[in-house]
């Protein structure tokens, strides 16, 4: 009974971590097309957090000493390397293209797997790489020579690298003694990425008029104010502790099938808000990106072999289960 409800408590808490995750994009459009550059609107939004999550940091203080490598790695890539590069993304393609590439990090996860590792995988989970990349050849069009803007399909797709490390390391440590407490990693990893991204984003030279005024979502003037609001509170805070706590209830393959939903609702909110219709080819290749990626995830291994693949280093317990996930706003 107490497994059945943690499970659904988990489910509900990764839907809520997808519906916030896949908010964020168009709410922030608007604030880029404004004035704002991609790397201010990333830095407001992680700053942001990072300040309403202080409270948290110093509670976990312990964690600095503990987990120095779980909290710099989250910081770099779950929270600044992911950030960074989808607001640059969005700058240049539409937002829900710009997710769904996003969701090639299965088929990068398996290939590491496969490739790095040395360790098998099974033919359905390559039958869902497969998809995914046509599924993305379709998105982007390849047959009208990359209509999109090459620049923005690689800083999606360097989003969608830097999305492996979420659900990696999100679900790290969970089965240890001493767990490191997922909001404890949350608050630090904002603070971190803050750090990282004021160095990058240098805000100071920033137009910090844009906030006083008002972006256009649509056709419908909305105070910018009231968009960053939504970034900072619902789109990162609530996103990112909903998430990692639904991981560590879940598993990362589970909670990655969920957060396919991130790419379905991004779309459907820039179709409604932002007015950005795609064509026909492109939403079918849409919807076998996210096909294929539920098939990669949910085909993944889930258990260790035997014994060390070989020519590959013995991994540590539980390692199967996390390297195999989908590493979500």
């Amino acid at each position: 009974m107490h497994a059945s409800q943690g499970r659904s408590a988990g489910l509900g808490l990764a839907l809520a971590s997808a519906f916030a995750f896949g908010g964020s994009g168009v709410a922030a459009k608007p604030l880029i097309e404004a004035g704002l550059d991609p790397l201010h609107v990333v830095w407001l939004r992680v700053a942001g957090a990072a300040l309403v999550m202080l409270p948290v940091a110093w509670r976990h203080r312990d964690l600095l000493r503990r987990k120095p490598a779980l909290l710099a790695g989250f910081g770099l890539l779950a929270v600044a390397g992911v950030q960074a590069f989808y607001f640059a993304a969005l700058s240049r393609i539409p937002v829900g293209v710009a997710l769904l590439i996003e969701y090639l990090a299965p088929a990068l996860v398996l290939g590491w797997v496969r490739f790095v590792q040395r360790r098998p995988v099974t033919r359905a989970a390559a039958l869902g790489v497969v998809l995914a990349v046509g599924g993305l050849a379709c998105v982007v069009e390849v047959w009208a020579g990359l209509s999109f803007d090459l620049l923005g399909l690689l800083l999606a797709l360097g989003a969608a690298c830097c999305q492996v490390g979420y659900f990696v390391l999100s679900d790290q440590g969970s089965d240890e003694a001493e767990p490191a407490d997922p909001l404890g990693v949350i608050a630090f990893g904002l603070l971190i990425g803050a750090l990282v991204l004021t160095a990058v984003a240098r805000p100071w030279g920033m137009d910090w008029s844009v906030l006083r005024g008002t972006a256009d979502m649509g056709g419908t003037a909305a105070p910018a104010w009231l968009l960053l609001a939504w970034i900072v509170l619902i789109a990162t805070v609530l996103a990112y502790v909903t998430g990692i706590v639904a991981v560590r209830r879940l598993s990362p393959q589970v909670a990655g099938v969920v957060a396919c939903l991130e790419a379905v609702i991004a779309t459907v909110l820039a179709w409604v808000l932002l007015k950005e219709h795609l064509s026909a080819p492109q939403i079918i290749g849409g919807a076998v990106v996210l096909v294929g990626a539920f098939i990669a995830q949910s085909s993944a291994p889930k258990a260790a072999p035997a014994g060390p693949v070989a020519g590959s280093d013995p991994l540590p317990a539980g390692s199967d289960e996390v390297t195999a996930g989908r590493a979500a706003p």
